[in-house]
């Protein structure tokens, strides 16, 4: 293979990795998502498995490392640059072998299956993007179907089938560009053979099968979806009028911090809150870091001086809890006289909030960023007057398990606080803020999301989102602001058909297609 070969094999995934980077924020160019991995998808149908698996890993490492090109944001909060860069590098390769696995797989399915092997594609990335959520705790960031958010009417599949499902139909979309490609290039190969008039016209309806049947799939699970819209926009709700505080405070690991009197700091943004006598505030995670513990005394007073200043208003924000021993990241509400519900966060980051099996070896813990290992809790609803409430923190929007969960116990809206000002001054945070718009969709529940430095602001049930945003209307990010918002609760939310089924019907497909690349054998299709 002469030099020139070997450089443009590599183009094919340079290609695809720029038009699927370029597809989320900060660019969010969503189109891009219809043929972004047409490129990658070619080379699974003419190349063998394990130059397929070779070039889609290519293709998934310079996607990936360019997604999170936000990481190294967090050197300036005290992060040690060596294991920042090492892990930037390390969670991209990691990413980048399930672009690998599916590479493999499509080319093996494809041979066996031959051109209905489309069919097969997009449940094989389905399940990978599964994976990659599920196992070794998941890292479950930036799927196909996240992009298709910023455009929430072309995600409403995800009321079916979750974010997979719409991720699915992205890659059936794909695989139909990718047959017509593969046969321009057979054209231009000069591989169209004739054979007579009769097997001419079955060869041109079979063709013509193969771009109809996907398409016609892509408008029939579209139609179904639209069906539950229509029934979410007509059912009765209540409303809930919010207060939503950016306080854009400095990250607790921040050399240098400036210090400030929290009252100062949460008082002059609840000014403009307080005329309009909210039902609820909403602090960022950590917001109540500065009054201790959440369940603390001080904590308890600091909620009880801003429910005064606010006419009453109940306060939801987050910080630490210490329960029997155990530490945790927690949500708090408080309302009423004195009383406080807590949430302690479901899904914790590994290497962030605890060191992998640090509760065996508790040396282990020592490695914490945060000095101390925590302890994972359970889905939880906070009542409010007649609302249910479910609080999630962080990292837990991108888990579509935990809003469905949420939605199965009764929520009528899911409260997010989160704390991005570890990777401040990044596009960190209008990423992470994009993955909350797919949970709004697959539940059909209103999202109220709480950013200490953003991005702040409510997503209603359809995935539609109004953010806090700065004078020229841009989304409002670190920097502080205040936003009151009435939101539409549902007063008897009904179960999506993806919060009461979940990823089962995704699992048996992929069980289903799975034996067709490791167990059955037959001649390969040409």
């Amino acid at each position: 293979m002469t030099a020139m070969k070997k450089v443009a094999i590599f183009l094919p995934p340079a290609l695809s990795a720029l038009l699927l980077w370029a597809a989320f924020p900060p660019l969010g160019e969503t189109a891009n998502v219809a043929f972004a991995l047409v490129p990658l998808l070619v080379v699974a149908r003419l190349c063998s498995p394990k130059r397929s698996a070779l070039l889609w890993f290519v293709g998934g490492f310079l996607f990936w490392f360019g997604t999170l090109s936000w990481m190294p944001a967090i050197i300036k909060n005290n992060g040690p640059w060596p294991l920042v860069v090492l892990g930037w590098a390390g969670l991209a390769a990691a990413c980048a072998g399930y672009f690998a696995l599916y590479g493999w797989m499509a080319a093996r399915v494809w041979r066996r299956w031959g051109r209905w092997g489309i069919l097969a594609e997009p449940v094989l990335w389905a399940g990978c993007e599964w994976m990659r959520a599920t196992l070794f705790t998941g890292f479950a960031w930036n799927f196909l179907g996240t992009a298709v958010g910023q455009v929430p009417s072309l995600a409403t599949p995800a009321r079916l089938g979750g974010v997979y499902l719409v991720s699915a139909l992205v890659v059936l979309l794909n695989g139909v560009f990718a047959t017509l490609a593969c046969r321009v290039i057979a054209g231009m190969a000069g591989s169209a053979r004739g054979t007579g008039n009769g097997g001419k016209w079955r060869r041109q309806l079979i063709r013509s099968a193969e771009t109809a049947v996907p398409l016609a799939a892509i408008l029939l699970v579209f139609w179904l979806s639209q069906l539950g819209n229509s029934q979410l926009s007509t059912s009765s709700s209540r409303l809930l009028r919010v207060a939503l505080v950016q306080r854009n405070a400095p990250c607790i690991f921040s050399a240098g911090r400036q210090r400030e009197n929290p009252f100062e700091a949460y008082g002059k943004l609840l000014e403009v809150a307080a005329v309009a006598r909210p039902d609820l505030v909403v602090w960022g995670e950590s917001g109540m870091a500065e009054f201790g513990r959440v369940d603390g005394e001080r904590a308890r007073l600091a909620a009880a001086h801003f429910s005064e200043m606010l006419g009453g208003a109940a306060l939801l924000a987050g910080g630490d809890w210490v329960e029997d021993g155990r530490y945790h990241n927690a949500a708090a509400l408080y309302s009423g006289t004195n009383a406080v519900q807590l949430y302690a966060k479901q899904h914790l980051v590994p290497f962030g909030e605890y060191i992998p099996f640090d509760k065996w070896i508790p040396a282990l813990q020592k490695l914490s960023p945060i000095g101390v290992s925590l302890w994972p809790g359970e889905a939880k609803v906070f009542r409010l007057k007649d609302f249910a409430l479910a609080p999630i923190i962080c990292y837990e929007d991108t888990d579509p398990t935990l809003s469905r969960a949420a939605a199965r116990l009764g929520a009528q809206a899911i409260v997010l606080i989160t704390n991005d000002s570890w990777f401040s001054l990044s596009n960190e945070a209008v990423q992470h803020a994009s993955q909350a718009v797919l949970r709004a969709i697959e539940t059909g529940l209103p999202v109220i999301r709480v950013g200490n430095s953003g991005v702040t602001g409510v997503i209603d049930g359809t995935g539609r989102a109004r953010w806090l945003s700065d004078g020229d209307g841009n989304t409002l990010v670190d920097a502080p602001g205040t936003m009151v918002e009435t939101v539409q609760v549902p007063a008897s939310p009904v179960l999506t058909p993806y919060s009461r089924v979940g990823d089962w019907p995704l699992l048996a497909l992929f069980a289903i297609v799975l034996p067709f690349v490791f167990v059955i054998t037959r001649k390969e299709i040409p």
